[in-house]
């Protein structure tokens, strides 16, 4: 095997401005950041595909592969990559895929009723769009393999890969809405694409481009809309039931409720129950799925002296600073906490009266390549003996949940029962959607079950 550079794919043109090694480093940055947008992008507005982020991901992988084979076999610049790129933005925004907010009863991924077209229409237009457009990216990167050593080629390119994935992950971390990444876009292109003919390329290469940054500055400033490094986060302010309540929705899925502590009280009696299941009014408590601040106000109502708020989403816990109508996140009796509930427990020395897992539902998964959701690590015997040991004496852990099945809510009962060494109380509070409590003391006797003591699980629950 030879590692000499060949000689460069003759593309009808003059050679690219833009000297071989950067060249090769910034596409290969612009393919990866332009693969992780359009997965990131298209979940925010298609519902379908917050839950399969492989379907983008396939259809990158189909892209970027029939892009490297185009390599030696045209020479014409991939100005179609823009192009579809644009066209695939006005369907997106004009064709938004999510869920029916009129639909009744507890919302479930195989019952979701939804707005725009089938998922046999758009997912197909989506799959296909996303190869078209990361055959352009790809395409350039195959072309500068030639003109160097194939080892150098490598490193280049990984070099590059790796920083397209840090510059995604930094904006995602600083929660910069989807201007910025079609900012970056445009700008890539204007770099790569070589401009000849010229009219040919404003045509195809800078109208597209400042149509899908003028798209997406609309869609960024649009009222009502936030980014988060996790979800597109939209809300709405609503009279319910003649109370005042800020819905929220993130990937056009509803999400949570910002409601007075009083209200949701009268109106869902499972955020009461940890509270009646204990021996004690807790003075320090742990509330794991903050989220918009309903939880942490209950707390307080209920005469916590200390409250430790975590919550994974710093955007969510913003807007409930300053949409919930209690104002808890203002309470100086409460202490924020931006990171994930496990590791908080991991690093935390603090001990406290009532840890509460409080509807830990993020809808995002851990990674495209799997089906394990942000919140999946703390629903582990592992996560439960934590919590045990972060407990004051006489302390209780609850946790509670829309569980679907009831043999998931024996699962989970099972689960503390290991993690405590006794039986916890178990309030199923409907059978639709198996709305349930779980609370579990310290000791046996640091709970009061009364007509929510566990019978055990009913045979053939998983172990």
């Amino acid at each position: 095997m030879t590692l000499e550079a060949r000689t460069p794919v003759d593309d009808g043109e003059k050679a690219h401005w833009l000297a071989v090694r950067p060249r090769l480093i910034l596409a290969s940055a612009f393919m990866l950041f332009l693969e992780l947008a359009l997965i990131r992008w298209t979940g925010s507005n298609i519902v379908h595909l917050s839950y399969f982020t492989n379907f983008v991901l396939l259809g990158s992988f189909l892209g970027i592969g029939l892009g490297f084979l185009r390599v030696g076999r045209s020479r014409r610049q991939p100005y179609y990559s823009p192009v579809v790129l644009a066209i695939l933005v006005v369907v997106v925004l004009t064709f938004p895929v999510t869920v029916d907010r009129n639909t009744e009863g507890v919302l479930y991924w195989t019952s979701l009723s939804t707005s725009g077209p089938p998922a046999w229409l758009i997912l197909p237009v989506i799959f296909c769009a996303a190869a078209l457009v990361l055959m352009g990216p790809a395409e350039l990167v195959g072309r500068c393999f030639p003109e160097l050593p194939r080892l150098e080629a490598y490193r280049y390119d990984l070099v590059g890969s790796l920083t397209g994935i840090a510059a995604f992950t930094a904006l995602s971390f600083l929660s910069a809405p989807p201007v910025f990444w079609g900012l970056i876009a445009a700008i890539c292109y204007a770099l790569l694409l070589v401009p000849r003919p010229r009219a040919l390329y404003v045509g195809l290469v800078t109208v597209p481009s400042l149509a899908v940054v003028g798209l997406l500055l609309a869609e960024t400033l649009t009222a009502g809309a936030i980014w988060s490094p996790y979800y597109k986060v939209t809300f709405r302010q609503l009279q319910q039931l003649g109370v005042a309540v800020t819905d929220i929705a993130v990937n056009g899925i509803p999400h949570q409720q910002a409601v007075p502590a009083a209200a949701r009280l009268q109106w869902e009696r499972q955020y009461g129950l940890p509270y009646e299941r204990t021996t004690k009014p807790p003075k320090d408590v742990l509330i794991v799925g903050a989220g918009s601040g309903t939880d942490v106000a209950i707390a307080l109502s209920k005469g916590a002296a200390r409250v430790d708020a975590v919550e994974i989403d710093p955007k969510l816990r913003e807007l409930g600073g300053s949409v919930h109508p209690d104002r808890p996140y203002d309470d100086p009796r409460v202490t924020t906490h931006i990171t994930d509930g496990r590791a908080f427990l991991e690093r935390t020395g603090a001990k406290y009266d009532l840890i509460l897992f409080a509807l830990p539902d993020s809808l995002t998964l851990v990674s495209g390549a799997s089906s394990l959701r942000l919140e999946s690590y703390l629903f582990t015997e592992e996560a439960m003996q934590a919590a045990r040991e972060h407990l004051k004496p006489g302390g209780a852990f609850s946790m509670y949940n829309y569980y679907r099945e009831s043999w998931l809510v024996d699962r989970l009962a099972a689960t503390m029962q290991s993690a405590f060494g006794h039986k916890p109380c178990v309030d199923v509070v409907s059978t639709a959607g198996q709305q349930a409590v779980i609370t579990a003391g310290l000791s046996e006797a640091d709970q009061r079950c009364g007509g929510a003591a566990w019978a055990g699980a009913a045979p053939g629950t998983p172990d």
